[in-house]
């Protein structure tokens, strides 16, 4: 079957097609610009992620260096989407991420995998599937998604957590294998850290 194809339904494919290689390589050519572009170049840097991106929404900022196996191709970004410095993307697959979505430095999005089965892993088989992360959500530094998770709105999740299942709207969740600590509640309207605590006229 055709690996474009399989690259898109969940089927094992060989990543290395010589086909595949041709466009992936265009796409992280482009990449390679964006991550040389220099800070203060604004407009050139908004161009090239608007080129990358299956779609990039207004107000998002996007910190180099960004590493992605497609250069953002198969990335769809809502609007007003903040990403640290090392935001990855293994975007072999769809990537979804919804408006005020913001990532915290060193996260990972990985849509792809590899079989268990040792013989299919020799050969170099890989499938993927893929992620979705809903609106205004808060992913720490160093957080680990892996292939096939979709994440609500308004989540956030702490710093070093791999999440492996997906999570529901209005949650805090943390840790490895990822898990629910709470609910976000109306104390997350009275303090933003600790015991600090918020002016009411933010809200």
């Amino acid at each position: 079957m055709d690996p474009k194809v399989c690259m898109h339904t969940g089927q094992l494919y060989h990543p290395g097609d010589e086909s595949l290689q041709r466009e992936q390589l265009k796409c992280l050519d482009k990449l390679y610009e964006f991550n040389q572009a220099r800070p203060s170049d604004l407009e050139r840097k908004r161009t090239l992620l608007r080129e990358m991106f299956a779609e990039i929404g207004e107000g998002c900022c996007i910190e180099a260096p960004l590493h992605a196996n497609w250069g953002g191709r198969f990335v769809h970004f809502g609007r007003n989407v903040y990403a640290n410095f090392n935001l990855t993307l293994v975007d072999d697959t769809h990537i979804h991420v919804g408006d005020f979505t913001q990532f915290g430095p060193n996260v990972v999005l990985a849509t792809a995998g590899h079989p268990i089965c040792p013989e299919l892993r020799e050969r170099g088989f890989q499938y993927n599937a893929p992620i979705r992360i809903g609106r205004n959500c808060w992913l720490g530094a160093g957080v680990v998604v892996v292939p096939g998770v979709t994440i609500g709105d308004n989540v956030v999740v702490g710093a070093g957590s791999v999440v492996t299942r997906d999570l529901p709207d209005n949650v805090v969740a943390v840790g490895n294998p990822c898990k629910i600590l709470r609910e976000a509640d109306g104390r997350d309207r009275e303090y933003y850290f600790q015991n600090q605590t918020i002016d009411p006229s933010l809200l």
